[in-house]
């Protein structure tokens, strides 16, 4: 799936032809023959999400749409918000997917109902299900938490946010942040050594996520969370 960004071009596929600008998405099946016409010299730029074939057969059942998909003002915000958290290194696998999902319920809404919980019983066991999961292993994605709990991602992301008030990035990322004040509380001070053994993008991602959940920075918690007995014992050797 392809948002443009910038710029104005002509798409042609199956022998049919689209005008595409910054208001539109478009899709790409594999195999599909495509030609480009640019009709204006300054180029353009967009962003391509790509979707693995067994999560477009649980979202959308077959070929993705070949009709151009109307991009809102606010599903467009998003797709930046997307662009500027990707670039601070942060894990937007579960916000590309929501951006997918909502321009796809611009070309046909119904076809993304199906697979849905039908009780409240049965939500809460899924949530409970995916915290489960992601207590054992964080590192899990939601592709991979969907496959382990039978249900398709984009209904496991819509119902534990449902259920628990958050995205299932937004947990992981908490997780990570308390096993991050564990480790800071034990005495460790290597935050970089720290941020790549709990999965982080560098240190400088670490300290956005443990200031954001708490309020604090890392070194600031470190001061706060340190035994005494441990600080005067280091400060004697």
């Amino acid at each position: 799936m392809v948002f443009v960004r910038r710029g104005c071009f002509v798409r042609r596929a199956d022998g049919v032809d689209a005008v595409l600008d910054p208001t539109v998405a478009y899709c790409m099946n594999p195999g599909e023959e495509q030609r480009f016409d640019h009709p204006h010299g300054a180029g353009d730029d967009c962003t391509s999400i790509a979707l693995r074939p067994e999560l477009v057969a649980a979202l959308w059942g077959g070929a993705l749409p070949s009709c151009p998909l109307p991009v809102a003002p606010a599903l467009d915000v998003e797709h930046r918000l997307l662009l500027a958290r990707a670039r601070r290194g942060e894990d937007v696998e579960e916000r590309a997917l929501w951006l997918a999902v909502r321009a796809l319920a611009g070309a046909d809404r119904r076809r993304l109902q199906s697979g849905r919980p039908a009780t409240a019983r049965a939500w809460r066991a899924l949530a409970d299900g995916a915290r489960e999961a992601l207590a054992d292993c964080p590192e899990r994605s939601l592709p991979e938490l969907a496959r382990l709990l039978s249900v398709s991602p984009h209904h496991l992301s819509r119902v534990f946010r449902d259920q628990v008030g958050h995205s299932v990035s937004r947990h992981r990322m908490r997780l990570r942040a308390r096993a991050a004040l564990d480790r800071i509380a034990g005495g460790d001070d290597q935050l970089a050594r720290l941020a790549a053994d709990l999965g982080f993008a560098d240190q400088a991602h670490l300290t956005r996520v443990v200031r954001a959940e708490t309020g604090a920075t890392p070194s600031a918690l470190r001061a706060a969370l340190s035994d005494p007995r441990t600080s005067a014992s280091a400060a004697g050797r």
